[in-house]
């Protein structure tokens, strides 16, 4: 196994558009830019870790061959979200002229909702001003926080959460690469956890691979303080059954001794109950406590208060059910 100071998430990024995985569709339609030599403006959306950075990078070096560094430059709208980085950095590389031979430069702006509504009516004159020798492509969670007049002019591509064969596929792939054996359960566990992203799975695989060369389905878990599916079933069961103490003993050890983050047991008791075969109504009573904890957490409430309450809850709902 390779040392352990590489970081496995760029160690194996992908580099060409054809190696992108689970993305096919958008893919192909990247690539027929790159056969016709033409690009539009593009709006990247989707969440985290399902090929938006990679795929910008990945077009600008086929675009560009060896000279792709100088006509392509990445910003993170997060970092700087006012006016005044449109006005700079932006607008000072989108004016100057391709390099190379290059008929046009790429701007890639990643995290393009985090820029204000005045940023963005800037990017967008800059977008209308430069188009013969800037094309810009946007990366966001979420295109609604994006105004329509940047909406209207990109082509819009919205990245879909990866499923669980094209992980399975990668992350084999990279453990028979490092020497690493991974159990049919630790694959099951990375998917899992990964929740559709490529990074969050290539990290819960090399954080596992430092422990052991052999990793187990338990280990994945333990290294990404992720409750065990079952765990989470057992804390639903106990609440749905009205057995508030043992429920709460169950939440006190996922939070406490297991030190499982309250809004990631949200998270995986919301996934959870999705899939449940029970009432709907109940599930809907449920599923609405969780998104009021949820709430209440993110505005700053105490969380180990809140989580006990949302055991309370599903206590009563469960109990008034079957009154």
């Amino acid at each position: 196994m390779e040392e352990n100071n590489t970081i496995w998430i760029e160690k194996y990024r992908p580099v060409r558009l054809a190696d992108i995985v689970g993305q096919n569709e958008i893919i192909e339609r990247l690539e027929s830019y790159v056969r016709n030599g033409n690009l539009p403006h593009l709006l990247f959306t989707g969440s985290a870790g399902v090929g938006k950075t990679t795929a910008a990078v990945s077009l600008a070096r086929e675009f560009f061959g060896e000279s792709w560094h100088m006509n392509f430059r990445e910003l993170n709208a997060s970092d700087e979200r006012g006016i005044d980085v449109v006005r700079n950095q932006i607008k000072q590389f989108a004016r100057t002229s391709p390099l190379g031979g290059a008929t046009f430069k790429v701007l890639f702006l990643d995290e393009a909702d985090a820029l204000t509504n005045d940023a963005q009516a800037a990017l967008r004159r800059t977008m209308e001003s430069y188009a013969q020798t800037c094309r810009f492509i946007l990366s966001c969670n979420y295109s609604s926080k994006i105004i329509d007049p940047i909406q209207s002019r990109c082509a819009i591509y919205r990245f879909k959460p990866l499923g669980k064969a094209a992980i399975s596929e990668e992350i084999q792939k990279i453990a028979n690469i490092e020497g690493v054996a991974v159990t049919e359960d630790a694959i099951n566990a990375i998917v899992y956890v990964a929740q559709g992203d490529m990074r969050k799975a290539i990290n819960a695989l090399q954080g596992a691979a430092i422990i052991s060369p052999s990793i187990t389905g338990q280990m994945v878990y333990a290294i990404t303080a992720t409750a065990r599916p079952d765990e989470i079933d057992q804390l639903l069961d106990l609440s749905l059954a009205g057995d508030f103490e043992a429920a709460e003993n169950a939440l006190s050890q996922l939070l406490h001794e297991r030190g499982i983050a309250p809004n990631e047991l949200l998270n995986q008791c919301y996934r959870t109950l999705l899939n449940r075969p029970i009432d709907p109504m109940l599930k809907v009573s449920l599923i609405d406590h969780i998104g009021e904890i949820d709430f209440r957490i993110s505005e700053g409430a105490d969380s180990d208060i809140q989580m006990e309450a949302l055991i309370a809850k599903f206590v009563m709902t469960s109990t008034k059910k079957h009154l």
